[in-house]
């Protein structure tokens, strides 16, 4: 029972960055602008690569996912923890890029933040 709302912040962290990973492969050149860094060229190399991130963040959270209905909470807390570091990446991405420091720390520090407590939660939790 104790790992309950961590795994329950496990599942939305996962549903959400799948989400907007379905956003980053349907429609990139709309959701791009929310990243961080200036909107960039609709060009169709640059709908390529936002798809990219879109694949990369929907597979992330479909294998948090996975692992929480094939294995124990720990292991779902050490993924989670090992992903925390996509989106620090993003933030440190952001502040060196000289993107918004608004939107590097209150989407993807928070993010990680969130990621980094719960993945630590269900470590606890055996």
């Amino acid at each position: 029972m104790h790992h309950v709302i961590p795994s329950l912040v496990a599942a939305l962290t996962a549903v959400g960055i799948m989400i907007i990973g379905c956003f980053y492969i349907g429609s990139p050149e709309r959701i791009s602008g929310s990243f961080g860094l200036r909107p960039p060229a609709p060009d169709a190399d640059t709908r390529a690569w936002l798809r990219l991130k879109g694949i990369r963040d929907f597979a992330c959270g479909l294998a948090v996912l996975v692992l929480m209905l094939v294995a124990d909470s720990r292991s779902v807390g050490i993924v989670m923890l090992a992903f925390s570091f996509i989106p620090f990446g993003d933030m440190s991405n952001i502040l060196a890029s000289g993107g918004k420091k608004a939107t590097a720390f209150s989407v993807h520090g928070v993010t990680c933040a969130v990621m980094i407590a719960a993945g630590l939660l269900l470590i606890r939790a055996i």
